[in-house]
């Protein structure tokens, strides 16, 4: 196998599915340059440059800076109906552009006196007009970038403190006029400039810098061939290329989607050339482009949001996820090389396949860069300002490479790939802001998690239940970070107070619910993703992905319930419970496959294979969850009832073998 490209794949199954406007020639110079006028008022920003004070004097200012660059570009990229992406901008969305850009400098102009005069609860009459704009305007940029969803979700509860009198008695407040309300989201600290933009501006802004230029300079192509080396060659060597190549992805660009069009374009043909059903194999590439999003060292969005909520370094959230990504591609990868053992799939030729050295020979600092950003999140604590530093080390050492140096071409690609996916994100979170806004203005927050203390009586499994299925019920239909943000203000703490759970351990627990809306049916937008470039059924690609990430829909409840798994504890128990865990997911895994290392298929006959699985299954179960706290059975009972299960089932499946065997035997055997 050649050295492998995905690009010219990759981009063009993206263009099937993008919606972003191609902007005629004279505009092409405007997104690269947002991006770096963003990256200098951001650098001037973090590093206290006092360069650019007239935007970034005031840490608001600065917020509003950010939103003012950013948010016009939606309105040129991203046409009002989707039909129009192929059409030229039309004079309305030059206006809207226009508008946009004044009302947002407008607030920048005015971060001064709205910070010192209190604008957020009483404005002059013209703050106020420009106030009804941006709000409008705001809105309609999500809709745009986000779709219809997030649009309506967020229209709603913005307008909620107005109507709040009216409502329902567990969520009635007292109301806000329509100009209390508009003042409050455009000009507090808690509404479009709340936590959400912050975690943006603060952090989030490096970190995709330096995932695209990771992507740009071939860190994808490096990091997909370094896994074809290693793995191409064993038992259904490809389907684990793509749980490698979409571990690292995954953790760089942070997006399920552009996960699987990236590295699924070379992945999927090469386990549909093994033997593999293309069902399988698109729920292969999905559950591991979801699973990389949960991945360390650089997650999505949602991880930065998080550290804001919880009040954290970045680096305490990504130390937190190492152990649960690390059980969720256990299961997986446990899953496929059962699945290939079963049906006796091999790897591909080692003489088609790159070779090791010669793939670290040629990006070898990749894995450095990547190393000097671990190394500065974890030990130096620098987290907003190390993707800066990993991302210049990295253009200075591509510069060396032959192969990845990069000429004019590479360098306004990547500026202009890097504004669309601020543009998007900007929208997005400006639009959520307003939902957080609104619980806050109404102090609703507090109220929904009383209620949800009150339906579930105090029951932590209850309660957690509950949480779980909001999450996923909020995650169809909205963004993962928006879903989070939602379920962070109004569901974590009733999770923390009322069941008394770890805070992190909570919050963990909602954003992976939150991401399971894209392996499991109905919408399963990621399997559905990888549906389309396997050329397979969506729903039966939907299906295939929720069985093979099966693991991850109790993870969350593991952790939950035992924080060691998520480095909250010292470190002999987060040894021994980790441990504990492996045990479980792999009887868990190999029971979903029906077939287990070491032992072979489980059964000989449809009933005794499902006797079998059965009894593994619940062996697993019992050793992966941990004991105490809610469930009734300390861990070494649970662990002892795993093992009286897990034995039977073994010495079944042993005897099932030899029954096998003994009548093949007798059929074959001369007379």
């Amino acid at each position: 196998m050649n050295q492998a490209n995905p690009t010219a794949e990759a981009n063009a199954v993206k263009e099937q599915v993008s919606q972003v406007r191609r902007l005629p020639r004279v505009l092409r110079w405007l997104p690269s340059s947002v991006t770096v006028l963003l990256v200098l008022m951001t650098l001037d920003y973090l590093f206290n440059l006092g360069l650019l004070t007239v935007v970034t004097g005031l840490e608001t200012q600065f917020y509003y800076a950010v939103v003012a660059l950013l948010l016009p570009l939606v309105y040129l990229l991203w046409p009002m109906l989707p039909s129009g992406r192929d059409k030229p901008v039309p004079w309305y969305d030059y206006g809207l552009f226009l508008l946009t850009a004044l009302v947002g400098g407008y607030f920048v102009v005015q971060a001064e006196p709205i910070l010192e005069r209190g604008w957020a609860f009483a404005a002059p009459e013209p703050a106020v007009w420009f106030s009804y704009a941006y709000w409008l305007l705001i809105l309609e940029a999500a809709r745009r970038a986000g779709g219809w969803p997030i649009a309506l979700i967020v229209a709603l509860f913005s307008c909620y403190p107005m109507v709040a009198d009216i409502m329902p008695g567990p969520i009635q407040a007292f109301p806000s006029t329509l100009e209390q309300t508009a003042i409050y989201h455009t000009m507090s600290t808690e509404s479009v400039m709340g936590v959400p933009l912050q975690a943006f501006a603060g952090l989030v802004i490096g970190f995709l810098i330096f995932g695209v230029v990771l992507q740009k300079t071939g860190g994808g192509a490096f990091f997909i061939n370094l896994a074809f080396a290693l793995l191409g060659h064993v038992r259904g060597g490809p389907a684990k290329v793509s749980i490698f190549a979409s571990g690292l992805m995954g953790s760089m660009s942070g997006s399920v989607i552009t996960n699987v069009l990236t590295t699924g374009v070379l992945s999927i043909p090469a386990m549909r050339r093994i033997g593999m059903g293309r069902s399988f194999a698109g729920g292969v590439e999905a559950c591991a482009s979801t699973g990389g999003v949960l991945m360390p060292p650089v997650m999505g969005a949602t991880a930065f949001v998080m550290a804001m909520f919880l009040d954290v370094p970045y680096a305490a959230v990504a130390l937190a996820a190492v152990i649960p990504s690390v059980l969720y591609f256990l299961g997986l990868f446990i899953q496929i090389d059962a699945y290939a053992a079963r049906h006796g799939i091999q790897g591909l030729p080692r003489i088609e396949l790159p070779s090791v050295r010669q793939t670290l020979k040629q990006g070898w600092y990749f894995i450095f860069v990547f190393a000097l950003l671990v190394w500065m999140l974890l030990v130096m604590q620098r987290e907003a300002v190390a993707p800066f530093y990993a991302t210049a080390l990295l253009l200075v050492m591509n510069q060396f490479s032959k192969s990845h140096r990069w000429g004019w071409k590479q360098v306004t690609d990547t500026l202009g790939s890097a504004a669309k996916l601020f543009a998007e994100l900007i929208a997005i979170l400006a639009g959520v802001g307003m939902l957080v806004g609104a619980l806050s203005m109404t102090g609703l927050s507090g109220t929904i998690a009383n209620d949800f203390i009150h339906l579930a009586g105090g029951s932590v499994p209850l309660l957690l239940i509950m949480g779980a299925l909001t999450s996923f019920v909020l995650g169809i239909g909205m963004t993962v970070t928006a879903a989070y943000i939602f379920l962070a203000v109004a569901l974590a703490p009733a999770l923390i107070q009322g069941g008394g759970l770890d805070p992190m351990a909570v919050h963990m627990f909602i954003l992976y619910w939150g991401m399971l809306s894209f392996i499991t049916p109905p919408v399963a937008l990621g399997a559905f993703a990888a549906a389309t470039v396997a050329g397979a059924r969506p729903m039966k690609t939907g299906l295939q992905a929720m069985r093979l990430g099966s693991v991850i829909y109790f993870i969350p409840f593991m952790f939950v319930l035992n924080p060691a798994l998520i480095m909250q504890a010292p470190l002999w128990e987060v040894a021994l419970v980790f441990c504990q865990a492996v045990l479980g997911i792999v009887l868990f895994a190999s029971a979903m496959q029906g077939y287990l290392i070491g032992v072979g298929r489980l059964g000989h006959t449809p009933t005794m294979e499902t006797v079998i699985r059965a009894l593994l299954l619940i062996a697993g179960l019992c050793v992966a969850l941990p004991g105490g706290a809610p469930i009734p059975l300390n861990n070494l009972e649970l662990l002892s009832l795993g093992v009286a299960t897990s034995v039977p089932a073994v010495i079944l499946a042993r005897w099932g073998q030899h029954r096998l065997r003994d009548a093949t035997r007798g059929t074959v055997a001369p007379h």
